[in-house]
């Protein structure tokens, strides 16, 4: 036999094995997971929203210590840094 030819038989008799442990292992039956109570029955405290003032910037830093000269709260995705 060549060295693939006992790679190969390695190969299939490993294959086998697992085979059979798949095959005698026990099922576990399935756990119910318990369900929270509806969220509508809770009464969730509502914040009003605060507006922030123009004069606030966002104050985000980068890495070099910079920081974010847009207002804060902006809705760009990038940061202008001074």
């Amino acid at each position: 036999m060549s060295k693939m030819d006992n790679l190969r038989a390695m190969r299939e008799a490993r294959y086998a094995e697992a085979q059979k442990r798949a095959a005698a292992a026990p099922v576990k039956p399935a756990v119910k997971v318990p369900v929270a109570p509806p969220a509508a029955a809770k009464k969730a405290k509502v914040e009003p929203k605060v507006e922030p003032a123009a004069d606030e910037l966002c104050g985000h830093r980068n890495m070099s210590g910079r920081t974010c000269t847009r207002e804060q709260g902006h809705a760009a995705k990038s940061h202008r840094y001074s």
